[in-house]
């Protein structure tokens, strides 16, 4: 997925030069960086797990807050305070360990969020009182801020652009539904049968193991790194972080605020983080030798409609699974282990959409495969805020799980596919780092949007304030539509690596020139999004 059509003369001459690479061979081969199958398939299933246990922490712990609210005493107002923090320090420690990924390579960065996860897990489940609850899923989310990126990055490094590369991508989104239904499935037998604590303790368990393969079978890649080519952005540290972690917390806080908008540190908060953000850009534009977010990378046509059109489907995605899980128990009134089950299909239809479409993306453009996710979006909303009060698994609940894996699936396959194949290698850190704070900020922002359009029309009864939330979200999923056209995103086919182009396209003046320096010379120039 290369960002021009038609390729200059400098390229298309550099190509006729090596004309003995055969990209479209090497997109299909297994990376020399792999040594056997056994060692791909090792790196595969660390890669994936660490998806499926990023979700595990996330869906299953909404059901196990009522028992362990009752045990712990968490006060009403608290209790979202142990659900909405991890998220929300995960969303904002993204770009900065994006960037430690870049200094120091994917392999410390993304086994050492694995292993701090799995120890603040393992504390957890020992919490005492509701604090003690809440600081560890607080420590917790540095876990996947480390390695959500190292593990985009990692994967972005080791494959090529080609069939390969889309097969990996596509199988790691598809464990997101598969960890979500996994968090549930777990947390309700948890839940009905044993204590909320061995929900920790399985979480635990399951972490334990994907380290251990982790750390035998991801290529050790420090020595590629050199920590004096990419410094920390201590400044953009300072105010992005800050200025996240305010503003979403105003936004998600706001609705259970004594007087909602109007409580003081409410708006305190909210005007701190606008502050500490518009200090982010001033000092990303004009102080940071490398910023965090370099402006280069929204320079080409249409990058910032991509990113938006992003933000609204990774949100919409949060808020069907928050608020249909919660639609499911407590207005259809069904038991945990059932809701589980019925997320099957989303869970079934991701494997199966991961599997085929990792030997089809090739195929079709990208932007008809995000009008496609879009449209699957769109009618997962409409399905939930139109159905009936005893409404048939089949006509309704059915269709929706299946519309939105095929929705959140190929949305995320193809936006990391391509992000990672338009960086160069030393950016890879950065690519995963931006997708999933779209994603987690995405969630954070619309969860806090409908929780306070739920909370307004709380007066109207459980059923229809829901409703409210799936309009909302169907209102959300619909505007992509209007964009994608716009964007030009081609196939996800066997090509040259964005270092391979940039090398032909700025043949280097001399050797050993530090990377920083030649950052500036070697991004691409502004131009279309497409292939």
């Amino acid at each position: 997925m290369s960002r021009t059509d038609e390729e200059n003369p400098g390229v298309q001459a550099g190509r006729s030069r090596d004309s003995s690479m055969d990209v479209e061979k090497l997109g299909r081969q297994r990376p020399e960086v792999f040594k056997s199958i056994w060692a791909e398939l090792g790196f595969g299933f660390s890669v994936f797990c660490s998806m499926l246990m990023a979700e595990f922490f996330v869906s299953g712990f909404h059901v196990i807050l009522p028992p362990l609210a009752e045990e712990l005493d968490i006060p009403a107002a608290s209790q979202t305070w142990p659900s909405s923090v991890f998220s929300l320090i995960t969303g904002a420690m993204l770009l900065p360990m994006g960037r430690l990924s870049d200094m120091y390579g994917g392999y410390i960065v993304f086994n050492g969020g694995l292993l701090w996860f799995m120890l603040w897990a393992l504390i957890a489940g020992f919490s005492k009182n509701y604090m003690m609850l809440i600081f560890c899923r607080a420590l917790q989310g540095f876990g996947p801020a480390a390695y959500l990126p190292g593990g985009v990055m990692l994967m972005g490094k080791f494959y090529r652009p080609g069939p390969r590369k889309n097969l990996i991508f596509a199988l790691y989104g598809a464990f997101a539904p598969l960890g979500f239904f996994f968090g549930i499935f777990v947390a309700g037998l948890t839940a009905e049968y044993l204590d909320w604590r061995w929900y920790f303790w399985i979480g635990t368990i399951v972490f334990a193991v994907v380290s251990s393969v982790s750390l035998l079978a991801v290529p050790f890649d420090l020595h590629d790194r050199n920590t004096a080519d990419i410094p920390m952005d201590w400044w953009g540290v300072g105010t992005i972080v800050p200025g996240l972690l305010l503003v979403v917390y105003s936004l998600t806080d706001s609705s259970h605020a004594p007087q909602g908008w109007a409580t003081p540190y409410i708006i305190v908060t909210l005007i701190l983080g606008v502050m500490f953000l518009a200090s982010a850009w001033y000092v990303e534009t004009h102080k940071a030798r490398v910023p965090l977010l370099p402006a280069d990378l929204f320079a080409p046509k249409g990058m910032n409609r991509l990113l938006a059109v992003l933000f609204m489907a990774f949100g919409t995605f949060g808020l069907f699974l928050f608020y249909s899980s919660f639609y499911m128990e407590l207005v259809l009134h069904r038991s945990p282990l059932i809701t589980a089950v019925w997320y099957i299909p989303m869970c079934v239809g991701g494997l199966i959409i991961g599997t085929v479409g990792g030997f089809t993306l090739h195929f079709l453009p990208g932007r008809v495969l995000l009008f496609i996710s879009s449209l699957a979006n769109a009618i997962t909303m409409l399905l939930f805020a139109l159905m009936p009060e005893s409404p048939n698994y089949w006509a309704w609940v059915f269709p929706a799980m299946v519309c939105c894996t095929i929705g959140i699936d190929i949305t995320f396959t193809v936006s990391n596919i391509f992000l990672t194949t338009n960086m160069p290698s030393h950016r890879q850190g950065l690519a995963g780092a931006l997708i999933n704070s779209v994603l987690f900020l995405g969630i954070s922002f619309f969860l806090g949007i409908a929780d306070i359009a739920v909370a307004e029309t709380a007066n109207l009864g459980l059923r229809k304030s829901y409703k409210v939330a799936f309009w909302l979200a169907f209102g959300v999923a619909s505007i992509p539509l209007l964009l994608i056209p716009f964007i030009r995103i081609g196939s996800a086919k066997s090509e040259l690596t964005m270092d391979e182009r940039q090398r032909l396209e700025n043949p280097p003046s001399s050797e050993g020139e530090p990377e920083s320096e030649r950052e500036a010379e070697t991004q691409p120039q502004p131009q279309d999004l497409k292939t």
